[in-house]
């Protein structure tokens, strides 16, 4: 004998128990459920949790908002200081959210390409970027005071180190690049292979211009552009696929490593 399948809303319906618990569907009546502040909650984290499974950029978020917090932390803040970074912080986690709330609702209102999807999807993903640039900057505005000042006799010390230094860093940097390549056996000096010769010198370049910098207000500005710099380098070495990532990591440890130690031996 065949029994007529009940559509979803009502059986959902008729699942209901006598407090009132079923439904979850929208609307009215006796077809609809008040959802306890508990379930609310529980959704809400799920959410939270499903943007952080799902998008690499809320995960790459999720891990600055740590590293900011920790180094926070460690530099001791004062409390106005630790309530912009919380609103920077939030403000960018809520904008990542809404971004990808809108983008999936774009994917379920149409399976074909819409001019005016796209360009909702653009503007969204523009308040991301503009709300990142802001934590940029307050994360600078914060910190750049206390590590200026923390540094301040670690540069003193340095400040007057010979160019000789930086030319020999840099030799050495070279040659160990092209050493490692060619114990592992992978890449050509100039191209692929464990370490990135290209993130290597980048970050010697930041380390020893950071360490030959003199006593100036614009001493941690420039230093973070040339940090921002070398950043760039490593990057455009993975995103064209040159580099792994762990190959371009270790390139810059080795640059940075490397001059620091000349530095802290003959200097």
């Amino acid at each position: 004998m065949s029994t007529t399948r009940l559509p979803l809303r009502e059986r959902l319906r008729r699942s209901r128990v006598g407090n009132g618990a079923g439904s979850l569907l929208p609307g009215i009546g006796e077809g609809r459920r008040r959802i306890s502040l508990v379930e609310s909650f529980n959704y809400a984290v799920e959410g939270i949790i499903h943007v952080l499974r799902t998008h690499r950029n809320m995960r790459i978020h999720f891990a600055a908002a740590t590293l900011v917090l920790v180094l926070a932390l460690w530099i001791g803040v004062d409390r106005i200081e630790l309530v912009v970074l919380f609103l920077a912080i939030a403000f960018v986690l809520i904008a990542e959210m809404i971004n990808s709330a809108i983008e999936a609702a774009i994917d379920v209102a149409t399976s074909s390409f819409d001019p005016l999807a796209k360009l909702a999807k653009d503007i969204a993903a523009g308040a991301v970027l503009i709300a990142s640039v802001n934590a940029i900057v307050v994360g600078y505005l914060v910190f750049s005071g206390h590590v200026s000042e923390s540094s301040t006799n670690f540069f003193d010390r340095l400040r007057d180190a010979p160019v000789k230094l930086t030319m020999i860093a840099l030799v050495l940097v070279i040659i160990l690049v092209i050493a490692t390549k060619a114990v592992s056996g992978r890449g050509t000096p100039l191209r692929g292979g464990l370490p990135s010769g290209h993130a290597a010198i980048a970050f010697a370049a930041w380390t020893a211009v950071t360490l030959t910098l003199g006593q100036s207000e614009h001493r941690f500005f420039v230093s973070t552009i040339m940090f921002g710099v070398a950043v760039l380098v490593a990057h455009t070495r993975i995103e064209t696929g040159i580099h792994s990532t762990l190959e371009v990591v270790y390139g810059g440890a080795l640059g940075a490593g490397v001059t620091l130690v000349v530095f802290q031996l003959f200097f």
